[in-house]
């Protein structure tokens, strides 16, 4: 497997704006928790990127990357609700949204 890289920095922001890091995402890659992994619709815009979607706690997010022969370099995590419906169905969408209400 190719090593996994991404910036510290945007990790810990991502971690206080959005709830969720890189090091998170990573446990789930590799365990082989991946629920799809496709190129980035925006092929001009965002040529040679992927993007791969993790379920973590009850949600699914999408994490661009891009790809050398040596690693996987993540870009960002965005939170899917549109994911979420999609790879792990509308009934588990309610509950997690339930579920995050009572812990805010």
């Amino acid at each position: 497997m190719k090593r996994i890289n991404w910036n510290t920095q945007k990790s810990e922001s991502l971690k206080e704006s959005r709830g969720v890091c890189f090091e998170d995402l990573v446990f789930q890659i590799e365990k082989g928790d991946v629920l799809d992994d496709y190129a980035h619709p925006n092929r001009q815009r965002y040529a040679g990127q992927g993007i791969m979607v993790i379920g973590f706690d009850n949600y699914a997010y999408l994490v661009p990357y891009v790809e050398n022969e040596e690693e996987l370099f993540l870009k960002t995590i965005i939170p899917s609700r549109k994911a979420t419906e999609k790879y792990l169905g509308e009934d588990h969408e309610s509950k997690t949204v339930k579920r995050r209400k009572r812990s805010s």
